[in-house]
């Protein structure tokens, strides 16, 4: 019984949410984005959207030359983590969930006589069977094999709908007909290591041994990499958070200085309001602009005391921002803002730091608890700091779902990184379909295991 790990892979989720909930959409090719502009990128594809050429991170106004009966429709987060928590509990009436990898990603340890392939597989089709007795148009792709890694790369293997059993006896051969960008985990940097290391394909990894991968990842990564290829059980690590930030792709009404001040603003406003949920300080800021075409991006970093204040940070943002030649937006003359990011580092428990003897009264904390009491009472935005007005005018960096924990629909603070990460993968593409616009040819995108840019990966 080499089987251990059952992976439920919702294919074309947010897509599919929309066409679930749309029945007029579900004969015709759907492409959900962050904007509703063709500036931007497509964020997820229906199937017929997908036959078309249409993928993850695909320029709008390429997807419309792909497709022209293409319907674009305007990212709900709310009611995509809505149903993310519906399908848990279908899921939860056959097996036990015990790892939520992204929105529509999850795993499922199996013990005792789950790890026989014939009840594996039996569980895997009741999976199939609750949920299209719930869903008409949701369907997932399910992997079963001896650990999370190997089940996620098996329910890659067959979409839309598979189910795929990979045993110990099957490896490594069943794997070598996948490229190696079609792992989870390799990407464009990782796999030019592997070429300089001679490292081909994925037949060659396989009989890599420890020690080599371990040259070739720099650390003891790739010693586990090794491991979990050939099928072993490690867990799963126990994670430290390092930063809390925000990023957003500007719509093209506000790509300018004014907008962009004021975007920035709110991504730090909600990146402190995460801080103060979290129960955490920190003591960094790092701010990154990026511009339209290829024009290098801007980014400015601030160490202060240890804070979770929104008006200090907002402050330390205004320190960055003030550049007496440019006093608008800092950055190449006559650029064009296209996405920011606000990130906090240096993140600390405030019950283990020494008193800062010069810190101001504590009058903006109690600022800062008077907002989030009225904001949790009445709605978002229901008082915010001035600056932020533009933003709020113009709904830019709504709430956001991140792919590796799931927010509770009803409050944006409680955000899970597994949003970001994907959001992030969403404006590098949208940022390389820029530059590509800017040189004249389309953008070379390649898919990770997940199936999204190859940075990082993406909705399947």
């Amino acid at each position: 019984m080499t089987l251990r790990s059952l992976f439920v892979d919702f294919n074309s989720y947010f897509a599919s949410v929309e066409q679930e909930v749309r029945p007029e959409l579900r004969d015709r090719p759907v492409a959900v984005v962050p904007v509703l502009a063709d500036s931007t990128c497509c964020i997820a594809a229906s199937y017929s959207a997908k036959a078309c050429g249409i993928r993850t991170g695909t320029r709008v106004s390429d997807a419309r030359a792909l497709c022209p009966g293409l319907v674009l429709c305007l990212a709900r987060p709310a009611l995509y983590v809505e149903w993310h928590h519906r399908l848990l509990e279908i899921i939860g009436r056959v097996l036990p969930i015990s790892h939520i990898g992204s929105i529509d990603e999850v795993d499922c340890e199996l013990i005792g006589s789950e790890r026989r392939r014939d009840k594996a597989e039996a569980m895997a089709r009741a999976i199939k069977r609750e949920i299209a007795g719930t869903a008409e148009f949701i369907r997932c792709s399910i992997g079963i094999a001896p650990n999370a890694f190997l089940a996620k790369t098996a329910a890659d293997m067959r979409k839309p709908d598979g189910l795929t059993v990979l045993e110990a006896g099957d490896l490594p051969q069943a794997l070598h007909a996948l490229a190696l960008r079609d792992l989870c985990g390799i990407g464009p940097a990782l796999e030019r290591r592997l070429l300089r290391h001679g490292i081909r394909s994925v037949a060659q990894l396989t009989a890599a041994d420890a020690a080599a991968l371990r040259r070739v990842w720099g650390g003891v990564e790739g010693e586990r990499f090794h491991a979990l290829l050939h099928g072993a059980w490690l867990g799963e690590r126990p994670s430290v958070r390092s930063s809390v930030g925000h990023s957003h792709v500007l719509g093209p009404e506000l790509r300018n200085a004014q907008g962009a001040r004021a975007v920035l603003q709110k991504l730090l406003s909600k990146a402190a309001l995460r801080l103060r949920r979290l129960g955490l300080h920190a003591g960094a800021l790092a701010v990154r602009v990026r511009y339209t075409g290829e024009r290098p991006r801007w980014e400015r970093d601030a160490r202060f005391a240890d804070t979770a204040s929104t008006a200090t940070l907002l402050r330390e943002l205004r320190v960055l921002l003030d550049d007496p030649a440019q006093p608008a937006l800092p950055g190449p003359r006559g650029a064009r803002p296209l996405a920011l990011s606000v990130t906090l580092h240096h993140l600390s428990d405030p019950a283990d730091a020494a008193p800062d003897l010069f810190a101001a009264p504590a009058t903006a904390d109690a600022l800062d608890t008077t907002i989030d009491r009225i904001n949790a009472r009445f709605g978002h935005n229901a008082v915010y700091f001035g600056g932020l007005s533009a933003a709020i005018r113009h709904d830019a960096a709504p709430m956001r779902i991140p792919f590796n924990r799931i927010p509770d629909s009803a409050s944006e603070a409680a955000q899970h990184e597994l949003w970001l990460q994907s959001l992030n993968r969403f404006k590098v593409a949208g940022q390389l379909a820029h530059a590509a616009a800017a040189r004249g040819r389309p953008a070379k995108l390649r898919t990770s295991a997940a199936g999204g840019p190859a940075a990082t990966g993406g909705e399947t």
